[in-house]
């Protein structure tokens, strides 16, 4: 089963006011072929859940800037002088959560589990409107999961099924967030044909992998 799609085809998947997750960290493993794709769709009001917003000129930080993103769930914006202009503004909502906590949420909602307990947090601002629960005489957090309408995911060694192949840090998010979204979209940095992956390296199987966009060089 061949999911490679074109560009256009890839356009027409997005929708105003879609929850998407970005795969990346400042920019490391993000798929800007599948980030220009949503630029050129000029789609609005997006929720973007990542690590970060990297920077004004990349990855999550050019929606951003073209100011295509109503809410950034994210671990830090610091790198991205826009994020913050914007959200001091009052213009774009950022929710802030610590990076552990941030890929334990969107591993739960990939999972199928009603949260996670975490002391992350407890006795800071970062608990307010938020449940706390005492084990053992120890206060935790509950952390809600995540999910996202669509995943952005880049892959160093795609096959035609969407079996995907990770290289060094450009993992980073990319696995779990292709595990809590309805659609997923890998970027292939090289694609084989399906058999030419040793499948002891597969870090996300093709089974969970609805379509391939082929990174052109």
């Amino acid at each position: 089963m061949n999911k490679v799609i074109s560009l256009e085809t890839l356009k027409g998947l997005f929708k105003d006011d879609m929850t998407i997750m970005i795969g990346g960290f400042l920019g490391c493993g993000t798929g800007e072929v599948l980030i220009d794709s949503l630029i050129e769709s000029d789609v609005k009001n997006l929720t973007i859940i990542g690590n970060d917003t990297s920077y004004v000129d990349e990855g999550i930080g050019r929606l951003i800037v073209n100011n295509q993103v109503k809410k950034v769930i994210a671990s830090h914006i610091g790198t991205n002088s826009e994020t913050g202009r914007l959200m001091n503004e009052g213009k774009l909502d950022v929710e802030l959560s610590p990076q552990g906590t941030l890929i334990e949420r969107i591993r739960a909602g990939g999972y199928g589990l009603g949260g996670i307990l975490t002391p992350t947090g407890v006795g800071t601002i970062v608990e307010e409107n938020k449940q706390i629960i005492t084990i053992d005489g120890k206060e935790y957090l509950l952390e809600l999961p995540l999910r996202a309408d669509v995943a952005l995911v880049n892959g160093s060694l795609v096959d035609e099924f969407g079996n995907t192949v990770y290289k060094g840090t450009t993992k980073n998010f990319n696995p779990m967030i292709a595990m809590a979204s309805d659609i997923v979209v890998v970027q292939a940095e090289e694609l084989v044909s399906v058999g030419n992956i040793d499948k002891e390296l597969i870090m996300t199987p093709g089974v969970v992998v609805d379509y391939i966009i082929k990174e052109e060089k």
